[in-house]
């Protein structure tokens, strides 16, 4: 985006202490905005905001608290004068497919989808009266099965319907709301099950994706910019894949198997 697309505008970042919370926010911060980073990671969250000035303020929010999510609201306003964008990135990846109890389920479904309602029903009054956005993240996962995770793709197919009945709630105050479908992105999972390794997150992640890649968590960034600025006007109700043609793919991934079969 142009530096001054969000110039006066301010976007409530749930999880954005995460790398691509992080990003987003540069990203809102380079395009004249002015972020809130909300996230439970306080030493995470306050480097975030610290490394973006004066645009940015941090506070510490759990998603499913609440009195935190009212907080955060409050002071957001308070440090910007309102809110014109939120965006869900938090989530949870309890998952123990078939095994995962009661409790985990309950845990990961307040934490990934839950919170973000709340954080949306709570920010609405505010929402509205500047005619802003929600960008809520779902995933490839919400579309494919996956061998031993049960939670975590429905949790994120649960987010997909959420986005489209709060776009059709929000629409006659002149709310959009959209959800981006990232593909493997260098994440905090992503970094953490690859040892650090991004060449290896690459080769690996690389098969399942057109490019032959996983994506940077700029790249995703820019989508959630997107969705959020006047060039998506009209869309809404929308669930935007950035995934490098994953969803495309099918079973054959990147393999040319009809090619094999005439050899």
């Amino acid at each position: 985006m142009e530096t001054g697309t969000f110039a006066g505008k301010t976007a409530v970042l749930a999880g954005g202490a995460t790398l691509i919370g992080r990003a987003t926010a540069a990203a809102f911060v380079a395009a004249g905005g002015h972020v809130v980073i909300a996230d439970i990671d306080a030493e995470g969250g306050s480097a975030a905001a610290g490394a973006l000035g004066a645009q940015a303020l941090f506070v510490p929010t759990d998603v499913t608290d609440d009195a935190a999510i009212d907080t955060c609201i409050a002071q957001a306003a308070s440090a910007f004068g309102g809110i014109d964008y939120l965006v869900n990135i938090t989530t949870s990846y309890i998952d123990d497919g078939v095994q995962t109890s009661r409790a985990d389920w309950l845990r990961a479904l307040d934490i990934a989808l839950v919170g973000g309602a709340m954080f949306a029903q709570k920010a609405a009054p505010h929402l509205i009266a500047r005619k802003g956005a929600i960008v809520n993240f779902s995933s490839i996962s919400a579309h494919r099965a996956q061998p031993g995770r049960f939670v975590y793709p429905a949790a994120k197919a649960a987010v997909a319907q959420l986005t489209r009945s709060q776009a059709l709630e929000f629409a006659p105050h002149g709310v959009r709301v959209n959800a981006v479908a990232p593909g493997w992105t260098w994440s905090n999972v992503m970094q953490g099950l690859s040892g650090d390794d991004r060449a290896k997150a690459d080769r690996i992640g690389g098969a399942f994706h057109m490019p032959g890649r996983i994506a940077d968590a700029e790249e995703v960034a820019r989508a959630v910019l997107f969705l959020c600025s006047d060039a998506a006007s009209f869309v809404t109700g929308a669930e935007l894949p950035v995934d490098g043609g994953y969803l495309a793919l099918g079973p054959e991934r990147a393999d040319n198997a009809i090619a094999a079969l005439m050899v």
